[in-house]
Formats: C-alpha cells, structure tokens, sequence
C-alpha cells in the first residue's frame, strides 16, 4: 500500500496525534475523512488538508456506521483506519473525595477501548470489499496504546486499562482478519506534545523531558504521523504494538 493510494480514515483528526497524522497523510497524496466530536475545529482541519469531516462519537453504533458511510461515499473506498480518539484523566482508585468514580472508569474503557474496537470493526467491513492488492492486502487498521499500557502511573488505573486492551486486542483482530487481507497494528506513544500537556506549566513540560533517555525531549505530533504512514507503506507489519518513546520506561 501506498499513502498516495490511501483513502484514510482517522478518528480524533481535529486535534493532537489525529490531527497531526491527518496532516500527513493528506500531504503525501492520501485521501482523509476526519472524525471527531469537535465539529468547528474538525471542518477546519478536513477543509485546510483538502479532506472530508464527519461528527462522530465513536462510542455510538450508529454515529459511526453514518460516519463510515459518509467517508466511503465521499472517498470512494477505506483502506485505512487510525484510531486516535481518546481521552486521559488523572484519578487515584482511592483518593481525598473517596473511591475513583465508577462513571469516569466507564468512560475512559468506552471512548479509548470500546470506540477504537467500534470504529475498527466497522470499518473493516468496508475495507473487506476492496479489490485486492498483488500481495492480498485490502486495508490496514492502526489503534492508539500507551507506554501507560505497559507502565501505568498512580491516578492511571482507568487509561492504562484503556490502553492495555487495545494492546490485548490487536493480535486477535490481527489473526481475525487475516483472511480477508486486512493488517491491524498499534503504536504505543510516550510522552507527547498533545493540546492537553502542551497547556502544562513550562517547568512541568520541561520535567517531564528531562526523564526521556534520548532525545530528551517531548515527542513531535508529526512523529506519530510519520510512524502510522510508514506503518500503511510497510506490508509486512502485522498483530504488532510499536513504543515510540525515546526509550522512556516509568517508574
């Protein structure tokens, strides 16, 4: 596959890791549909990359099969999906205001695991009906982890269940699309410059480089774009997680 050749669906596109990966894709030729909750800022993007938007809340059947729709009758086709919608918050399992509220759990497992196997599974379908490729490939799906999947900090306990899962899941999606030529991947990003930690103090950003190995410093937006292209050009990625992380390991 080629981004050139791509016709990429890629959820969370009005912002951070989506948006940057839109950006990209969009630049080296693909075509995009971006889905997002964020209407305003979504139509921004979609309409500056030459793209198509689509309000979608990835945790409704029905948001995402008309989002689906509409990406596949604007584009013609989907032969790849990046799942980047999410979100993150900081609640200790036990904390001053007592127990972590259970429907803020719920919702983190919903919009970042439930969403992103939504979305995927959706989509899958409309990849199934591609003509094939000489090599039997018909589409790619990359989801969004964590090295919280791997290295979950205190206040974490909802994310790094999030992200666990979608590692968990991306063998067995893999192994279960297999037959129908369809790759399915994930990357595990560190420490990002995201809207989120870009509204940190510059002391706390400053912190939080120092503690990469090398480069020490945080991760470029762009960088996870660039991997999730390379990602769709390499045929041979498969039921694989990639850390993009400086070599970062939390303690």
């Amino acid at each position: 596959m080629h981004l050139s050749a791509t016709a990429a669906l890629i959820t969370g596109g009005a912002s951070g890791l989506g948006e940057a990966t839109a950006r990209h894709f969009a630049a080296q030729g693909a075509q995009v549909t971006i889905l997002d909750r964020d209407a305003d800022r979504g139509l921004l993007v979609a309409n500056e990359i030459g793209g198509h938007f689509a309000q979608t809340d990835v945790t409704d059947e029905s948001s995402v099969a008309a989002a689906i729709a509409t990406a596949t009758d604007k584009m013609g086709k989907i032969t790849a999906t990046v799942n980047c919608a999410g979100i993150a918050n900081g609640i200790k399992t036990v904390g001053k205001d007592g127990p972590h509220p259970l429907d803020a759990f719920q919702r983190t497992i919903d919009i970042n695991l439930v969403g992103s196997f939504n979305v995927s599974r959706l989509a899958a379908v409309e990849m199934a009906k591609n003509d094939p490729e000489p090599d039997g490939a018909r589409g790619v799906i990359i989801n969004t982890a964590s090295i919280a999947a791997f290295d979950g900090q205190k206040g974490q306990a909802a994310y790094a269940a999030s992200k666990g899962g979608v590692v968990g899941m991306t063998l067995p999606m893999a192994r279960d699309l297999a037959s129908t030529g369809i790759r399915v991947m994930a990357i595990a990003p560190g420490i990002f410059m995201t809207p989120m930690l870009a509204g940190l103090p510059e002391d706390v950003q400053q912190q939080l480089a120092a503690d990469v190995p090398n480069p020490a410093r945080l991760g470029d937006p762009h960088e996870y774009g660039r991997l999730a292209g390379f990602i769709v050009e390499m045929g041979y990625l498969n039921g694989e997680v990639i850390r993009i992380d400086g070599a970062l390991r939390m303690r």
